[in-house]
């Protein structure tokens, strides 16, 4: 099974910083400083009024860094994270509408699963790398490692309580390509425009992945 260039970027960097951005002029900064930190991918959430004006200038100002939506819930969403620039996707779940819409986009989508069932639709429509969501409440370490024993072909994101220090455990299963987390860019940070300590949280975030994987 191939892996699109995107998904292997996602499974380099170990780590997907999710975050939350209610200003747009904030966004080229804080991506700047994950980069600096050596975190070159960033999912923008669609949370806030925000988010797709910061996806655009993400996508369009800072060289490096792989611009990913998230939080995409609905077929016009897909559409509009492909024009703003996304190049890659992630929901919280899945439906066959926004599977539908984001195979028209190309883009690779990873829909969030936590159960069989889920799992099963998502294979069903040729959807093998999926968010984990929410991991810490959906079981953790030992619901994931259950979960993917019946679904070999799949590979998963963690994503919702993982934190640097429960990272490790994710990333030693097998099936797990890379975490996503909200650690890397604290609401404080973000407020005081603390783009130190959002490079410094990057750096001991990769530190983590590469002393992990050896």
């Amino acid at each position: 099974m191939s892996i699109a260039p995107e998904i292997a970027r996602l499974k380099a960097c170990g780590v997907v910083p999710v975050v939350v951005i209610d200003e747009v002029e904030i966004a080229v900064p804080l991506a700047e400083a994950l980069l600096a930190g050596g975190i070159d991918v960033i999912e923008i959430t669609l949370r806030r009024p925000a988010a797709m004006a910061a996806l655009e200038m993400v996508a369009k100002k800072v060289s490096g860094i792989l611009p990913v939506a998230g939080t995409v819930v609905t077929p016009a969403q897909a559409a509009e994270v492909h024009n703003a620039g996304a190049l890659a996707v992630v929901s919280p779940g899945f439906t066959e509408a926004v599977d539908e819409a984001m195979k028209k986009t190309g883009l690779p989508w990873l829909p969030g699963v936590a159960t069989a069932s889920e799992c099963m639709r998502a294979v069903s429509a040729g959807r093998f790398t999926c968010k984990f969501f929410p991991a810490e409440q959906a079981g953790g370490v030992a619901g994931l490692k259950a979960l993917s024993g019946p679904f070999p072909q799949m590979q998963f994101c963690p994503t919702g309580g993982v934190s640097l220090a429960n990272l490790g455990s994710y990333l030693a299963l097998p099936q797990v390509i890379c975490v996503g987390g909200s650690w890397l860019v604290p609401a404080d940070a973000v407020k005081n425009r603390d783009w130190a300590q959002v490079t410094k949280l990057s750096k001991e975030a990769r530190a983590r992945v590469a002393e992990l994987r050896g």
